[in-house]
């Protein structure tokens, strides 16, 4: 399985969980955090594995890769978005050999609460749960506008955005990488995009099982994954503290100020 790695390639080992839309590159936040605090990132290719059906198969195959990488010793897991919903299934699998849990602006499962109505991209999973059809057409869309059009399908992403992530969108070098990201995703990763949506709209959430500490990041004005969102996982989790709500961050810029504080946690493990 093809993977990204950033940080420190003899450092404690932490896996990152890309969100969808994402791409392993976007874990290349953390890597001066990880160099300064002797860390290893490893993000996974999780769209270019075969399109399965099957959810258990899926996260089998994700923690078998992690297993294989962490050759025996612990491995700690980070989870932006909805990849926070990849990362607790596939952490369940790992438990003994799991250390902390880092989820960043998390999706919480759906059947949770009325989440939905709240969520800037409610509509594309109100599309995935009612109408699989049309979500597929929109998702042939958003390919088509990732190879010829990738700004513009950046911005009508972040047309909804809070004031935060806005003013990340203005910086020119996030701009480029957003746009570079969704190229991946859309372009040769599709169905690997739609398999993960499908899922996350289908997460029953059992999480009540889950051993590890878990700490949750979460921008106060995030109106993609909401802070109710990380208020439920809070509760639902029995390994996790309390949430740390980032006063004034939104969804991206949550990631952002997150990563230092998060490299700075492992290093202390």
């Amino acid at each position: 399985m093809d993977y990204i790695e950033y940080g420190n390639s003899s450092g404690q080992l932490v896996v990152y969980f890309h969100g969808a839309p994402g791409s392993p590159e976007e874990s290349a936040i953390f890597d001066s955090h990880a160099k300064d605090h002797n860390l290893r990132i490893l993000a996974f290719d999780r769209f270019a594995i075969d399109s399965t059906d099957n959810p258990d198969t899926y996260y089998q195959q994700l923690a078998q890769q992690i297993r294989h990488k962490a050759a025996g010793q612990p491995v700690h897991i980070i989870g932006f978005s909805i990849g926070a919903h990849i990362a607790l299934e596939v952490g369940k699998i790992l438990q003994g050999q799991l250390g902390q849990t880092h989820l960043i602006s998390p999706g919480a499962p759906l059947i949770g609460g009325g989440f939905l109505d709240s969520m800037a991209g409610g509509l594309v999973f109100k599309l995935a749960i009612k109408s699989p059809f049309i979500f597929s057409l929109l998702t042939r869309v958003q390919k088509l506008l990732a190879a010829v059009a990738p700004s513009l399908l950046v911005n009508m992403l972040f047309a909804s955005a809070a004031d935060a992530d806005k003013q990340l969108l203005s910086r020119s070098e996030f701009h480029s990488d957003i746009s570079a990201m969704l190229k991946h995703c859309f372009q040769s990763r599709v169905k690997g995009y739609i398999r993960d949506i499908n899922l996350y709209v289908n997460w029953p959430g059992d999480l009540a099982d889950y051993c590890s500490s878990v700490s949750i990041w979460q921008g106060s004005e995030d109106n993609w994954s909401p802070p109710a969102m990380a208020s439920y996982l809070s509760e639902a989790i029995p390994g996790s503290g309390s949430v740390e709500f980032m006063q004034g961050l939104s969804h991206y810029s949550c990631l952002y100020e997150a990563a230092p504080a998060i490299c700075r946690q492992l290093e202390q493990i």
